[in-house]
C-alpha cells in the first residue's frame, strides 16, 4: 500500500474531491522519508533562488527506497507535491531527485537531467539494485 488513508480522509474521498492540502498531508504522514527528501530539494530550490536543486544520497534502507519510488512513480502523488511546493520534480533513480523551477522546465539543465544520456551517466555498480 502506498499511502495510509485514515477513515476520515477515505470518507471525504468517497463523497467527492479531496483538497490538495488533505492529500499532501496524507503523503507527508504516509511516506516520511520521501517527504523529507522532496522537502529538502524544494526548500533548496526556493532558498537558493536558482532553477535547480537536487538530492544524491542513497536511501538508508529498502523501506526508504520504496517510499521514494512510490512517491515519484505516482502521477497523483508527484503532481500533488509539485503543486504544494510550486516546482517540478524530476527523478533518475532510487536516490537522485531534483526540483526545477516551473519556468526552467524545457531548459538546457532540465533537458540534460531527464535525457537518456543523463540517466546513463548517473548509473554506477553500487546503484544497480535500486
Amino acid at each position: 500500500m502506498s499511502l495510509y488513508v485514515s477513515p476520515d480522509l477515505l470518507a471525504v474521498a468517497e463523497r467527492g474531491d479531496v483538497s490538495d492540502a488533505e492529500f499532501v498531508d496524507c503523503v507527508r504522514t504516509s511516506l516520511p522519508y520521501a517527504w523529507e527528501v522532496i522537502n529538502e530539494v524544494m526548500t533548496g530550490l526556493h532558498r537558493d533562488g536558482g532553477d535547480f536543486a537536487d538530492h544524491e544520497v542513497p536511501p538508508p534502507s529498502d523501506a526508504e527506497r520504496g517510499q521514494l519510488l512510490r512517491a515519484l512513480a505516482s502521477d497523483a502523488i508527484r503532481g500533488g507535491l509539485e503543486r504544494h511546493f510550486g516546482a517540478k520534480l524530476a527523478f533518475q533513480n532510487c536516490h537522485r531527485v531534483a526540483a526545477f523551477a516551473f519556468d526552467a522546465v524545457g531548459g538546457e539543465q532540465y533537458q540534460a537531467f531527464v535525457s537518456p544520456r543523463g540517466q546513463l551517466l548517473n548509473q554506477s555498480p553500487e546503484l544497480r539494485n535500486c
